[in-house]
């Protein structure tokens, strides 16, 4: 029986939501193994001047427990 655990994570970039995305996934692979999703669940971004500067997302990864 699989048993996943999820938990979550707040991810910034300069460039983009899905970068920023993919920032948590490589981020939280240094330390998390057999990341199997990430769910976004808020996005948001940070203005300057009419321009967005700042992407961020608030997302959740889930991975499977080892069975040791």
């Amino acid at each position: 029986m699989k048993v996943l655990k999820v938990v979550e994570l707040l991810s910034n970039s300069d460039k983009s939501w899905e970068d920023a995305a993919a920032k948590a996934i490589k981020k939280a692979s240094k330390s998390v193994r057999g990341i199997s999703s990430i769910n976004i669940k808020n996005m948001s971004a940070r203005v300057e001047n009419d321009k967005i500067v700042e992407y961020r997302i608030n997302a959740k990864i889930s991975f499977e427990l080892d069975e040791k």
